[in-house]
């Protein structure tokens, strides 16, 4: 059973050319049009966007959710240092039927919601 079991984990790595397993690269994420965004406050963000639908704080990370009829933007908070106020690393963005949405455009289209009120 254990060698079925490393069999089928061996299944899952990339193999290199030379034929050796590798290591699989981190995803890369571009931030461009996200610098309104990346490594702001949370204060900064509702400024931006208004006030977030929805605030969770686990420790010292927060996610900080806002949303409109075009998408969701969820934004990862975590301070960079100890005791340093927390700061966006990371959004996701989404359809509200959940399917993915490029993060620029719906940080665009937040921009906008805020601005028409």
């Amino acid at each position: 059973m254990a060698i079925g079991l490393a069999l089928a984990a061996a299944g899952c790595a990339p193999i290199t050319p030379s034929g050796q397993v590798g290591t699989p690269a981190p995803p890369t994420f571009s931030i461009v049009g996200l610098e309104n965004v990346m490594g702001r406050t949370a204060r900064a963000l509702e400024s931006q966007f208004g006030a977030a639908d929805l605030d969770i704080r686990e420790g010292t990370a927060r996610k900080l959710q806002f949303a409109s009829q075009v998408c969701v933007l969820d934004a990862y908070l975590y301070p960079p240092g100890r005791g340093d106020e927390a700061v966006v690393s990371y959004i996701d963005a989404r359809l509200p039927d959940g399917r993915d949405v490029d993060r620029a455009s719906c940080v665009a289209a937040l921009s906008r919601r805020e601005e028409a009120r």
